[in-house]
């Protein structure tokens, strides 16, 4: 079946693939698989995220009544400390400028630098940095590295990588348009809280990559898009598809929120805390997370139905 045969006046997103979305892996993973340029991400998804930063501050009053009502003497303000490597200083921040470059631009270059080798050529120029001006052994740098969130991410990955080799989550794909058929704004809603609810058991990154098989494996079987879609490098999503990946990548990076296990940010916030003699409990993140949570997902599920009744 050609893109063609779906339906008269059907729009489409045509847009060159562009890895250029590197505020977090999640976002990067959608955005690659669709094709959606950074502007064109700014344009429709940004000020979703914005507002379910902004509608935690009303929470806060509620939910820590002890932290927001407190009042602490503010010490005097010390002065800064002199730069005493200057040469350092220039060469890291010369390095991390790169890095930043290369992923807005690298996609461009004959080469094409997609962010992973970005990632690697920025670790290796920090410590090249490192090393040469001898600021801490490079060995002292390896062994700061958090490791334990490293092999937690992998082992996720491994089991969502099961799932897809399993069949499973192409089976899921079926079953959703055998349930739902072509209603998107339905299935969309399904997916913002059902994979919500999931990624804050499991870790969203790996959570988004599942998802993205499912999510088009359902859009392939309402014969939205032709098979072809199900492979790499494919960008002529129906606009109607939009929302739908929206709201997947809405429920798996609002719904890490809401434990302690949901986004690697949250665990390596846990053991920043732990190193400076505050146990978070998993029931204690809880307490804050859930409720911050569903009002991010419900917010999230407005944003979305603004997103279809303006592509209506």
């Amino acid at each position: 079946m050609r893109l063609e045969s779906i339906g008269e006046g059907t729009a489409t997103i045509s847009m060159p693939y562009d890895d250029r979305l590197v505020g977090d892996p999640a976002t990067f993973l959608v955005g690659s698989t669709i094709g959606l340029t950074f502007v064109e991400y700014l344009r429709s998804v940004s000020l979703g995220g914005l507002l379910a930063v902004l509608v935690i501050l009303p929470l806060l009053p509620r939910l820590m009544p002890e932290v927001w009502r407190a009042r602490v003497a503010l010490a005097p303000a010390a002065a800064p400390p002199s730069v005493t490597r200057r040469g350092f200083v220039i060469l890291a921040l010369s390095a991390l400028a790169g890095m930043v470059v290369l992923f807005l631009f690298g996609e461009e270059l004959p080469s094409r630098v997609g962010p992973p080798a970005v990632a690697i050529i920025g670790a290796t120029l920090a410590l090249l940095v490192i090393y040469g001006a001898r600021v801490e052994p490079v060995d002292n740098v390896l062994r700061d590295v958090d490791w334990k969130t490293l092999v937690f991410l992998a082992a996720i990955f491994v089991l969502v990588q099961a799932f897809t080799k399993t069949g499973l989550l192409q089976g899921l794909s079926l079953y959703l348009y055998e349930w739902f058929g072509a209603r998107f704004t339905l299935v969309a809603l399904l997916l913002l809280f059902g994979i919500g609810m999931l990624s804050s058991l499991l870790a969203n990154i790996p959570v988004v990559a599942a998802s993205l098989v499912m999510t088009k494996g359902y859009l392939v079987a309402a014969e939205a898009v032709p098979e072809i879609a199900l492979g790499a490098g494919f960008t002529d999503w129906p606009a109607a598809a939009l929302p739908v990946f929206i709201a997947m990548m809405f429920g798996a990076t609002l719904g890490g929120n809401a434990t302690l296990v949901g986004a690697s940010a949250n665990i390596v916030s846990v053991g920043i805390c732990a190193t400076h003699g505050e146990r978070v409990t998993f029931a204690r993140f809880m307490r804050y997370g859930v409720p911050i949570t569903l009002v991010q997902l419900a917010l999230g599920a407005v944003y979305v139905l603004a997103l279809v009744a303006l592509s209506a």
